[in-house]
């Protein structure tokens, strides 16, 4: 990252305001390289019942039995979607898979609080069914999975890999997982709305729907990251992620600090040059594969 660049997302803060939000999609908008001409798009695949179970698919038209990277994006447990209207997010996310020699896949979720925790874990083990039966005829290999999540959709995948009860079969069916900037404890973690709207009031229930010791356990391979500028909440998650960690297996877990990053741009950044997340993300996925 260039210190100019390093400047601009400073500037912004740490905050998620509509401002620093909108600032920092307009930067990686206007970086962006554009879709690959060859990559192929199946849109609004259904994976489930629910409206929002939907996913959008990117591959080379001669790919085969390759890796398969999913994007679980962001919001807050509240918004979002895997598509944006007039901007590249998240399809730069499966563009820049399928230009890797992998598939790609976008997906949307249900939304809080209309579909509250468990919500999460269970359309992560609904989409991980569909991946295994039906990725195969699209040129996917279904041992081969990866989940990768941003904030809220982060803790969707950690969710998920670390309570059992939502595997499919008894087997998180995963390859490995990448966790973009997670919440970890629930307890711990700051309130607000938008947390109290997934989480429900009662905090004594908290507890039971965090993943710290779910991660610390699993056998699924893990990238977690943090951001230089993140949200403050999310820095002392990842930094308590890394004391019980080392403190249950005396040793450092696979944690990336990103540079020059806010809570956004990592994700928003795959598809302009010099993205620190698409390096990390190839290197993972080939040692976790070899």
């Amino acid at each position: 990252m260039s210190p100019e660049l390093r400047e601009r997302i400073e500037a912004l803060g740490l905050d998620l305001s509509p401002p620093m939000m909108q600032a920092t999609q307009a930067i990686f908008a206007e970086s962006f390289r554009g879709m690959d001409a060859v990559t192929q798009i199946e849109r609004d695949l259904a994976y489930g019942p629910d409206e929002r179970h939907r996913l959008d698919l990117f591959r080379r038209a001669d790919t085969a039995n390759a890796p398969v990277l999913v994007y679980v994006h962001g919001g807050g447990f509240v918004m979002g979607n895997k598509r944006s209207p007039d901007l590249p997010f998240y399809d730069n996310v499966g563009d820049f898979a399928a230009r890797s020699g992998m598939i790609g896949v976008t997906v949307n979720y249900r939304l809080a609080p209309q579909h509250p925790w468990p919500a999460g874990p269970e359309d992560m083990g609904r989409l991980v069914a569909w991946l295994q039966v039906n990725i195969a005829e699209h040129g996917g290999d279904p041992a081969r999975i990866f989940l990768m999540g941003q904030s809220a959709g982060a803790v969707h995948v950690a969710s998920y890999v670390a309570h059992p009860r939502f595997h499919p079969g008894g087997s998180a069916g995963l390859a490995g997982a990448l966790l973009i900037s997670c919440i970890y404890d629930v307890a711990a973690a700051q309130p607000n709305p938008f947390h109290i709207a997934y989480y429900g009031e009662d905090a004594g229930a908290y507890p039971a729907c965090s993943t710290l010791e779910g991660l610390i356990d699993t056998q699924v391979p893990l990238l977690a990251t943090v951001s230089e500028f993140d949200v403050v909440d999310f820095q002392k998650q990842a930094a308590a992620f890394v004391t019980a960690h080392a403190a249950r297996r005396d040793r450092y877990p696979r944690l990336l600090w990103l540079a020059g990053h806010n809570h956004l741009s990592p994700a928003l950044e795959i598809g302009s040059p010099d993205s620190a997340l698409e390096p990390a993300i190839t290197q993972f996925i080939a040692h976790a594969t070899s």
